[in-house]
């Protein structure tokens, strides 16, 4: 099999998950009941749009990254640098903290297939990036658990911690068991002083056609001495973000997805308007859209996301900022990074 599909659950993982609310005849399961087909009439339209909606789903020419602020990085100040989509970089009471380092250049199992990234590839930074503290994972899927990006990344980093059965990927692929912690929906644990919790989201699993759900999903919280800080993972809206927003809210800065939506799979992705409520709800200080930026995975412009997010923004009083790719962006206090559109004039 190719090494890029992972692994699965082994039998005694499959006995422990068994025991858990959220784990129902061999498959996680999300908090709230969630129907998952589409109609005949949507896999039709899906093929219309694939066709008809093409022109400008991706740029006409590679993105800008900014050159990358190797100092700042290394620095102790607490600081995010964002490498397009759901990847970055977090430096947080001097720990470096990598979530979804997916810097591969097609998001998929096999190069001459899937979506292809809009910037130039990105592996080169493994050389140039400090060694990592830890490397967070939020689900399976391609765009965010990338085979190349864990590979070259792997022996830089101290320690990963993944939602239930990701962690059969990375044993598949050479990381020491040691250096692994799963972590269920709630699940707290202590992390070099900071405070990191696994957080529910709407969403599904699988990197194959048998192992659909098998492993779990979710967000993160990761609370530092000066830096709250929360990512969503990927998910649909529900009422798991006010949950969050009580027990570990407020946060400094939330990363939240809204960059792959459509009306034919709401339940799992969210509108720009649903992250800025999210947002809202979990009590996020400032925001930052991810999950666009970098791959085409749905069938609305590529810019759409952003633009959508800062009106809805303006509406709801939210600071947003929106970092070009390679931008490291300081976390101190009230964060006034512009969204001056480096988008603007790219088509």
């Amino acid at each position: 099999m190719i090494p890029a599909f992972g692994g699965n659950p082994s039998k005694k993982q499959k006995e422990q998950y068994s025991r858990l609310d959220n784990y129902v005849k061999g498959k996680f399961v999300n908090q709230v009941p969630t129907n998952l087909a589409m109609k005949a009439s949507d896999y039709f339209s899906l093929i219309k749009d694939s066709i008809s909606r093409g022109i400008d789903r991706k740029p006409s020419n590679k993105l800008p990254v900014s050159k990358f602020d190797w100092s700042k990085i290394k620095s102790e100040e607490d600081s995010l640098t964002w490498f397009g989509h759901s990847a970055f970089l977090l430096s947080i009471d001097n720990k470096k903290i990598f979530v979804d380092p997916m810097l591969g250049p097609v998001a998929s199992p096999v190069s001459f297939a899937g979506s292809k990234r809009y910037s130039e590839d990105m592996l080169y930074v493994v050389e140039e990036i400090p060694p990592i503290d830890a490397v967070f994972i939020t689900h399976d899927h391609y765009d965010h658990l990338d085979y190349t990006s864990i590979k070259k990344l792997k022996d830089k980093v101290r320690h990963f911690f993944v939602p239930y059965g990701v962690s059969a990927h990375l044993l598949r692929w050479g990381v020491e068991k040691e250096k692994i912690t799963e972590l269920n929906w709630w699940d707290e644990t202590e992390f070099q002083g900071l405070t990191v919790a696994l957080t529910p989201s709407k969403h599904l699993s699988g990197r194959g056609l048998f192992n659909r759900d098998t492993t779990l999903w979710g967000g993160w919280v990761i609370l530092g001495k000066k830096t709250r800080f929360f990512t969503s993972g990927d998910g649909g809206y529900d009422t798991h973000f006010m949950e969050i927003g009580k027990k570990y809210g407020p946060f400094d800065l939330a990363l939240i997805e809204g960059g792959q939506y459509d009306r034919r799979w709401s339940w799992v992705h969210m509108t720009p308007e649903e992250a800025v409520k999210a947002n809202v709800d979990i009590n996020g200080k400032n925001m930052m859209l991810i999950h666009w930026g970098a791959f085409t995975l749905a069938y609305h412009g590529w810019k759409e996301p952003i633009e959508r997010t800062i009106k809805e923004a303006k509406k709801a009083n939210v600071n947003l900022i929106a970092p070009q790719i390679g931008d490291t962006v300081a976390l101190d206090g009230e964060l006034t990074v512009p969204t001056s559109s480096w988008w603007y004039g790219l088509r």
